[in-house]
């Protein structure tokens, strides 16, 4: 079952972000969203994870479902080690013999089982970054939002940490919603891709991305055939 939004207004003083705004959202799978800077992207996340309320709008398939957040900055307690901080999003939902089975599990994944007694001043960026994806993944979410996490990253560190992500992706499948201003992250790793214009917001294009996963490159011919469209929306006159 979709998740669907439909009728949605969002406004600040005259500026109107949204207006009859509708969108819906495949589950358990990851579904990106691309749009110039102040389209209301970072504000549709917001609005989905209960940060801030819509003017109006009907929501449907949200109501039985958590949500987790990935922010671009890691936000980790500097006052804990890397063990610490993952296992805080847990200490009310799990035992402690759960919590340090589920967590094991997910360090191994994420490559820092021989840095869990660390803090995060002693971490390199990237290291943080993992950290802070599993983090957001640990927690027992059904939708995990996304907003820009890769973002001013080299292009290693990047593919390093997309790479983490879709590993604990796999893992469990949940559904994702991720804001990007960045072509080629959208199409490694978006499933549905869609397309916004400038405010009042409204979707200019959805994209299917039905390329295998292992397949997903942008010098590829599918690849670059829909990085080269998103590209020309995003550069077009009335954009």
């Amino acid at each position: 079952m979709d998740l669907a939004i439909k009728s949605l207004n969002k406004s600040y003083a005259d500026l109107n972000v949204f207006k009859n705004f509708k969108i819906q959202i495949p589950e358990k799978k990851i579904t990106c969203i691309l749009g110039p800077s102040g389209c209301g992207k970072t504000t549709l996340l917001n609005i989905i994870g209960g940060i801030i309320k819509a003017d109006s709008g009907e929501f449907k398939g949200f109501e039985d479902n958590v949500v987790s957040y990935l922010f671009q900055e890691p936000r980790l307690l500097k006052w804990k080690t890397v063990w610490g901080n993952i296992e805080f999003v847990l200490k009310d939902i799990y035992s402690r013999e759960k919590r340090n089975e589920i967590l094991s599990r997910y360090l191994e994944m994420v490559d820092l089982k021989d840095f869990k007694d660390y803090y995060p001043d002693k971490l390199s960026g990237g290291m943080v970054q993992r950290v802070s994806i599993a983090r957001a993944f640990i927690y027992p979410s059904d939708i995990l939002l996304m907003d820009e996490p890769f973002k001013g990253l080299d292009l290693k560190l990047k593919l390093s940490l997309i790479d983490s992500f879709i590993k604990l992706w796999l893992d469990d499948l949940r559904t994702v919603i991720f804001v990007t201003h960045d072509i080629e992250e959208a199409i490694y790793l978006g499933d549905e891709i869609f397309v916004l214009s400038s405010i009042p917001a409204e979707i200019k294009k959805r994209f299917n991305n039905d390329i295998p996963r292992n397949e997903r490159k942008f010098k590829d011919n599918r690849s670059y055939k829909i990085g080269k469209e998103i590209y020309e929306l995003i550069i077009s006159a009335d954009y």
